[in-house]
């Protein structure tokens, strides 16, 4: 079982992505891009680049990139820090909390899809799982 486990971890995580993707082709939205865009929001809005690639575990320069594309789709903007001149918050643009609508309700919607059959309880379990070994990960580092 415990040889499987990781195998079958890759393999939901890639069929959510692909199947999330799928459903937002129409939105011109890459999975990276509607992963930093969860990460925003649910980071808290004003984040700087850094605290987000934390976050996300993610290499600065990785991020930029995504962050360029999201603020030339007009998603997201740099404001200046008002503490740090060098540092920029990153925030929502109004068509980015609308985005954020559209996605939160077509991941629900999947979400709910792939969840069909399983019940509270062995989410809850599973849940728990995860974040032990998540916990167990970063004792790695």
């Amino acid at each position: 079982m415990k040889d499987q486990f990781p195998f079958a971890v890759a393999r939901v995580t890639r069929r959510w992505r692909k199947l999330l993707d799928e459903r937002l082709k129409d939105l011109g939205v890459t999975q990276a891009r509607w992963t930093t865009m969860v990460y925003l929001q649910e980071g808290g809005e004003g984040l700087t680049q850094r605290e987000l690639a934390g976050l996300m575990a993610i290499e600065n320069p990785t991020l930029v990139r995504l962050l360029d594309n999201l603020e030339q789709q007009g998603l997201i903007e740099r404001r200046a820090c008002p503490n740090d001149r060098r540092a920029r918050r990153l925030h929502l643009t109004d068509p980015g909390r609308e985005f954020m609508e559209v996605l939160t309700d077509r991941a629900n919607m999947l979400r709910d899809e792939m969840l069909e059959g399983v019940d509270e309880g062995d989410i809850a379990v599973a849940l728990k799982v995860f974040h032990r070994i998540m916990e167990n990960g970063e004792k790695q580092k």
